[in-house]
């Protein structure tokens, strides 16, 4: 099964690795833009993009998904579910409509 995944802290980490593990196809992976963070306020991943790019899978990170253009990436990746654990955003309903 073809199945996009959003989400951004470890907890949502966790259920990807669940899915990748099942062996599940993730053709794309949506995870919040890089933050600030430690002492430094260097540019820090999320626990989901360290995991998937760990895993070679591609990431995209929207500041936000209101605008259709940045559907593109969904729509292309033709997924059959999209799982969301603890994104951040509100996903917009042509977003949601997306996979089969």
């Amino acid at each position: 099964m073809r199945v996009i995944f959003a989400g951004t802290p470890e907890f949502a980490a966790q259920a990807l690795a669940a899915i990748l593990a099942a062996g599940h196809h993730v053709p794309l992976v949506l995870t919040q833009p890089d933050r600030p963070a430690g002492r430094g306020m260097k540019l820090q991943p999320s626990a989901v993009k360290q995991l998937a790019l760990a895993h070679n899978l591609p990431v995209f990170q929207p500041d936000r998904l209101k605008d259709p253009t940045t559907h593109d990436p969904i729509r292309t990746a033709q997924a059959d579910v999209m799982v969301v654990a603890a994104y951040g955003l509100i996903l917009p309903q042509a977003v949601l409509d997306m996979p089969r």
